[in-house]
């Protein structure tokens, strides 16, 4: 498959429904796409990100137990995407399509063929104040991780929710404490054709020129 820059840019979505459940995943493709996530920027080119690959089926199961568990805790909160902009017919019919999905997500994770769980070190810990700096250093590399999976056919969703269960994971998995977790990317190859451009605010809603 080949794919032009600004088509993978502006087609890369969240995929949840549409995540083939059924169809192994073979690792190299996986670590190709890893590696590319390696080549993103990195504070002070430190690279102390780690990878967690979870194909085991007992480990899935476990953690999307946990995600599961902390995906009902956030929707019963009313804060969910299905319950905003709905004073925005248009933008609320999207909203309750992204709200459906992730139900089915939150039902589905441990059903997904790989779990990849991208980790930072953090040495002494958490730094305090803005931590900017220190999720700079992970989050594009994650980024290239699920534009390099689509455009090798592979549907990834981000996601964060596990965290509420971060150190349960960390246990299960045996990641070092001084090691944490910073996305969940569930991924497999997904159902359909393919994906267009998403509706978004129009840039003259949010560009500021010079001052706010």
């Amino acid at each position: 498959m080949t794919i032009e820059p600004d088509e993978l840019l502006t087609t890369t979505r969240s995929v949840r429904k549409r995540l083939d459940l059924t169809r192994p995943v073979p690792m190299e493709l996986v670590r190709e796409c890893l590696e590319i996530a390696l080549q993103a920027p990195t504070g002070g080119n430190r690279q102390t990100w780690h990878w967690i690959v979870v194909t085991d089926p007992d480990l899935r199961k476990t953690i999307g137990d946990y995600y599961g568990r902390s995906f009902r805790a956030y929707y019963e909160s009313g804060g969910s995407a299905g319950s905003l902009f709905q004073d925005d017919p248009a933008r609320a019919a999207t909203q309750r399509r992204v709200a459906e999905s992730a139900v089915y997500l939150g039902e589905h994770m441990g059903d997904v063929p790989v779990l990849v769980i991208g980790c930072i070190g953090v040495g002494g810990g958490l730094p305090p104040g803005n931590q900017a700096g220190l999720w700079g250093s992970l989050l594009p590399a994650a980024w290239s991780y699920m534009l390099a999976a689509r455009a090798r056919g592979l549907g990834t969703a981000w996601t964060t929710l596990h965290l509420a269960y971060e150190s349960e994971i960390a246990e299960l998995l045996g990641i070092p404490a001084d090691v944490r977790q910073g996305v969940l990317l569930p991924t497999a190859y997904y159902t359909g054709e393919t994906f267009g451009p998403a509706r978004r605010q129009p840039l003259g809603d949010v560009l500021h020129l010079d001052r706010w």
